[in-house]
């Protein structure tokens, strides 16, 4: 199987963080940091969103568990966590009640059955892949998610001006050469080409300041909400 620059950048990442900073911190800072808060965002978004108790939710990128654990301290959901580093699915699982599943997958398709998923929710997936790659996720989410399904992910947009110090830094990191992996910006023009291609009906975006769930802050990241008709 072709390794994926994605797989090499995080495996070496995790390493390196767990390997110089306490297991609790290192798991935070892999997914970005304010692991409790971004993870508490996440979960009322989803709930906003149409999250239920006793639906099924795939989470793409689940990382080390922010988001599976704000969720099973507050739903009863059947969940499927999705990742590409091993430490990450651990730490997540740890933190997670015990039915809650994990897989570690490196492909660019789901492990999934087709019409299997109320909802897959991807958080700061997106904003490390290459479009190609974006896409092909987004295909084979349409196939996993039961008609009205609903597919809500997290994207990077020059859009906003709460994203351009991102890519100031990226920028800088990539003249040093010590950028540790892809940033990847997504305008919603594509988002809307994309959904249109691929069958989706686009229900919307959310801005980075929004908050509409009212019961946590915003996300930061823009959000774009899709659905399988």
């Amino acid at each position: 199987m072709a390794q994926f620059h994605f797989v090499a950048d995080y495996e070496k990442l995790v390493a390196e963080l767990v390997a110089t900073l306490p297991l609790d911190e290192a798991m935070s800072r892999a997914v970005g940091g304010d692991w409790e808060r971004n993870g508490r965002i996440q979960c009322a978004a989803l709930r906003h969103l149409g999250l239920r108790d006793g639906q099924t939710l795939i989470d793409l990128g689940c990382g080390s568990g922010r988001l599976a654990a704000a969720l099973g301290r507050s739903m009863s959901i059947d969940y499927l966590g999705i990742d590409i580093v091993q430490a990450l699915l651990d730490y997540a699982a740890s933190k997670s009640p015990p039915h809650y599943r994990f897989i570690l997958h490196r492909a660019l398709h789901v492990p999934a059955p087709d019409a299997s998923a109320d909802m897959v929710s991807a958080f700061s997936v997106f904003t490390h892949l290459l479009h190609a790659e974006t896409y092909l996720y987004m295909q084979d989410i349409f196939r996993v998610l039961r008609p009205g399904g609903r597919l809500v992910f997290s994207f990077l947009e020059f859009a906003s001006p709460l994203h351009w110090d991102t890519f100031a830094a990226t920028a800088e990191a990539q003249r040093t050469s010590t950028l540790p992996h892809l940033n990847q910006y997504i305008e919603r023009g594509v988002i809307d080409l994309w959904s249109d291609k691929l069958g989706f009906v686009h229900e919307g975006y959310i801005d980075g300041d929004e908050a509409p769930w009212r019961d946590a802050p915003p996300l930061w990241q823009s959000m774009a909400v899709l659905r399988r008709p």
